[in-house]
């Protein structure tokens, strides 16, 4: 008999290698008519070069997150930032995809070539341009990223998908709407915050819970307010090794991070909990050392507001069919057990896909950072952040901290 490799476990990089953020890079969020895909890129890279004090020349390795799915006709980004930064040119890059969650996975690719001894600096850039198409253009790409066998016919979107995983939320656990209007109000307060935002408005819990003109229901029982927006924007990072910041003031790291993927068809799943990211805040957290009450704030993948209320209880905040209860509490609100989407979230920051998980990370650093998008937790020293692709299927975890 053989011995059994570590990886068939499912057991391995229990306690992964620190990588340390060294710079990053933000654009504005929102519908962009005078950026392309390529400008976008550019200026979030340019910048985050800047901010990270290195030269484009001493880049080993990009990364580039763009979903795409026919939105833009670029299918090809991979090599966009070397107009911008002509010194990239001939620096291996590549272009990673994973739906929703396609920054998370370059995050994560940039990570494992550093501890691979591959590389010591990696420039990792997300991107999306979406608002340039057509309503049905738009939706017809979201929908490619369900089970298109069963999940995706003609009428098919993603706000139709997470209705459905509304619904049986409700059957099970009982009409939990008000809930979802507070996690709508609170993240667009949040966002109100937040320079980058798309809304940068508070609409406050009365105008996301009532069923108007303005707040119509998109796919019942999801409102407009319990959506997040179609968006335009860029967010990049350096990543580097921990010993190339041993003299810097200011460090953060990627304590941990987890990757968990679920199949792809809702029908063979129970949709009223998310155990891929259960699974995958477990495994990060386990790799960090430490437990859901050891870190500061969350960014959590509020695509749709059902989303934020299942994944409190996927994190471990609230059993199965409670979550609703921390939200009455004002557990995870600025100054609670737990402060969620500080940055007001996927809901008011907006969701261009490709840079959705690079921003969270960029979020994540700069609270610790003490240079907050959106509210000030004072004093984090510890944030966690999950990102998700399609309904559940992609889960990532990453787990950040205030080095010094």
């Amino acid at each position: 008999m053989t011995q059994e490799h570590p990886a068939m476990n499912g057991k391995t990089n229990d306690r992964a290698t620190p990588v340390t953020i060294l710079g990053w890079g933000h654009t504005r969020f929102g519908k962009l008519s005078d950026q392309t895909l390529e400008s976008l890129m550019g200026a979030a890279a340019t910048e985050a070069l800047a901010h990270a004090g290195v030269e484009a020349r001493d880049i080993d390795e990009v990364v580039v997150s763009h979903f795409n799915q026919g939105m833009d006709p670029q299918g090809f980004p991979a090599s966009l930032p070397i107009q911008a930064l002509p010194d990239l040119r001939y620096k291996p890059a590549t272009r990673v995809e994973n739906a929703c969650a396609s920054g998370s996975a370059a995050i994560q690719q940039g990570i494992k070539s550093i501890a691979a001894g591959q590389a010591r600096l990696v420039l990792v850039v997300g991107a999306e341009k979406m608002t340039g198409n057509t309503g049905p253009d738009i939706q017809k790409a979201l929908a490619s990223a369900s089970y298109v066998a069963e999940e995706a016919g003609p009428n098919a979107s993603f706000a139709g998908i997470f209705a459905q995983i509304a619904q049986l939320y409700f059957q099970r656990y009982g009409d939990k709407s008000d809930a979802l209007a507070r996690i709508a109000a609170k993240n667009h307060g949040y966002g109100a915050l937040n320079p980058l935002a798309h809304l940068q408005k508070d609409l406050g819990y009365e105008f996301c819970r009532r069923i108007t003109a303005e707040n119509p229901l998109v796919a019942p029982p999801l409102r407009r307010t319990d959506c997040s927006m179609v968006s335009d924007g860029a967010a990049a990072i350096v990543l580097a090794a921990p010993d190339l910041t041993e003299s810097n003031d200011r460090e953060i790291r990627i304590r941990a991070t987890a990757h968990v993927n679920d199949a792809l068809p809702m029908s063979g799943r129970d949709m009223t909990f998310l155990e891929g990211a259960a699974r995958a805040w477990k495994q990060a957290l386990s790799r960090a050392g430490l437990a859901l009450d050891d870190l500061d704030f969350a960014e959590s993948h509020d695509c749709f507001t059902i989303a934020e209320l299942m994944q409190y209880e996927a994190m471990g905040l609230a059993k199965p069919g409670h979550g609703a209860e921390l939200l009455e509490e004002g557990a995870t609100s600025l100054g609670g057990r737990l402060p969620v989407n500080l940055s007001g979230g996927l809901k008011a920051k907006g969701h261009p896909i490709g840079a959705t998980g690079v921003s969270m990370h960029v979020i994540a650093a700069r609270q610790l950072a003490g240079e907050p998008l959106g509210a000030k937790r004072e004093g984090a020293r510890l944030g966690g952040l999950f990102n998700m692709g399609g309904a559940g299927v992609a889960n990532y975890c990453s787990i950040l901290e205030r080095v010094r």
